[in-house]
C-alpha cells in the first residue's frame, strides 16, 4: 500500500498537470504570506460496483479514514458520502457516484463498456483515482454523453483522478473571508462558477464554498484532440456548530451547484 501523503502528492502532481489554475493560485496566496491547508479532496465515479464508492474509498479506509456524511442529488442523479481521518489536519475526501439505473439505456451501457475495458490488474492498483482515464472514448460519444449528463461526460474524459482540491479559508491570515478571496481572484484573471451566486451556503449552515470555472485544456481522444473544461479550485469557509465544535460535513444544495463548475460553457 502506498503512502497515504505520497498518494496525496501523486493525486496533486495529476490535479495540477489537469488544472493550470492550482499552482497559479498557490503562488498567488503563497506570495501573501499563506500556507496553504487543503480542507477536501472530490472523487467522481459511476454506481458499478466495480468502481464505485466503496471500491474508491478502499485505500483512503486502509489509511485511517472512515465513513461520515452521506448526501443526494436528485436533479443531477448523483450520491455522495464524505470520508474523515483520525487525524483532523488529513483532508476529508468527497466521493460522489452517478445513478446509473436513472440514466438512459444508451448511458447505461456506455458506461458499462467502458468499465469493461479496464484490466483485472488494474483493480489492484494502489493509486486506482489517480490512474486517469483507463479506456478508449472517441469525441463525439463524449458529446452524446455531455447532453444528457455533464458529470457523466467528465468522467467519460477524465476518469479517475482528484475533480478539485480545496483550500481551507479559515486557515487563511491576511484575507478575511470568500468575498474578500472572491475579489482577489477575479482581480488576478481567475473566472469563478456564479451558479447560484458566487458564495454557495452561509454561515446559517456552517458552510460557505466558491469555486473557479474549470479550466479548459486539450484532452486527448481516440479521434484527435479536443478543447474541454477539467478541473477546478474550490474554497471553503466552516463555520462553529452550536457546541463549539466546527462543522466538518457538507451542503447537499451548495455542492449541487459547485458540482457545475465543469459544465461546458458557450464560446
Amino acid at each position: 500500500m502506498v503512502g497515504i501523503d505520497n498518494y496525496f502528492n501523486q493525486l496533486w502532481d495529476l490535479f495540477c498537470r489537469m488544472n493550470p489554475q492550482a499552482e497559479g493560485i498557490h503562488r498567488l496566496l503563497a506570495e501573501r504570506g499563506e500556507v496553504i491547508v487543503n480542507d477536501h479532496i472530490a472523487f467522481r465515479t459511476f454506481d458499478d460496483p466495480r468502481v464505485d464508492i466503496e471500491f474508491l474509498a478502499r485505500p483512503f479506509l486502509k489509511s485511517g479514514y472512515f465513513p461520515q456524511g452521506e448526501y443526494e442529488f436528485p436533479n443531477k442523479h448523483l450520491f455522495a458520502r464524505h470520508f474523515e481521518h483520525s487525524d483532523p489536519q488529513r483532508p476529508k475526501i468527497f466521493i460522489s457516484q452517478l445513478k446509473l439505473r436513472e440514466m438512459s439505456e444508451k448511458l447505461q451501457e456506455q458506461a458499462t463498456e467502458f468499465i469493461d475495458q479496464i484490466s483485472p490488474e488494474t483493480y489492484e492498483r494502489d493509486d486506482f483515482c489517480a490512474m486517469g482515464r483507463p479506456w478508449d472514448l472517441d469525441y463525439a460519444t463524449y458529446e452524446q454523453l455531455v447532453q444528457e449528463s455533464e458529470y457523466a461526460g467528465w468522467l467519460s474524459a477524465f476518469g479517475f483522478c482528484a475533480n478539485h482540491f480545496t483550500v481551507l479559508v479559515n486557515n487563511l491570515r491576511t484575507i478575511d473571508g470568500l468575498e474578500e478571496l472572491n475579489e482577489l481572484l477575479k482581480s488576478n484573471g481567475f473566472q469563478l462558477n456564479s451558479s447560484n451566486g458566487e458564495i454557495k451556503g452561509s454561515p446559517e449552515e456552517y458552510l460557505e464554498q466558491s469555486s473557479t470555472l474549470a479550466a479548459e485544456i486539450d484532452v486527448p481522444f481516440s479521434d484527435g484532440s479536443h478543447h474541454i473544461p477539467s478541473c477546478y479550485y474550490e474554497f471553503a469557509r466552516r463555520y462553529e456548530l452550536p457546541d463549539g465544535e466546527m462543522f466538518s460535513g457538507f451542503v447537499a444544495q451548495s455542492a449541487d451547484k459547485i458540482f457545475e463548475s465543469t459544465d461546458r460553457r458557450e464560446t
